[in-house]
């Protein structure tokens, strides 16, 4: 299951998480989002219990893009114990999110 992320309980959800979690940034007008949502959607629905999927509007909150200093989107991040591991600009397929989460 994905989570909507806000900078109200991304705090809770990604950085006190004690599972990896691999935020999504995007944006509702973004052809290459839009393509990759269904792929973020099977990886969460695949890897449920063992890695979070969240999702983070850069226009609805636009302080967590910044402060992640997403320039382009979509932007995925992985983040493990609190911290950003590695990050995907752009559309990527399955196999590349999901290697992320193997490094």
């Amino acid at each position: 299951m994905e989570i909507t992320i806000t900078k109200e309980n991304f705090e809770t959800e990604v950085l006190k998480s004690d599972i990896p979690v691999l935020v999504d940034f995007w944006a509702v007008w973004c052809g290459p989002c839009r393509i990759l949502a269904p792929v973020m959607k099977e990886i969460a629905e695949e890897n449920e219990g063992v890695v979070k999927v969240g999702k983070v509007n850069v226009d609805e909150q636009p302080e967590l893009a910044i402060r992640y200093k997403v320039a382009s989107i979509p932007t995925v991040i992985l983040f493990k114990n609190g911290e950003a591991v590695n990050k995907s600009i752009g559309y990527c397929p399955k196999e590349e999110i999901t290697a992320m989460l193997e490094q």
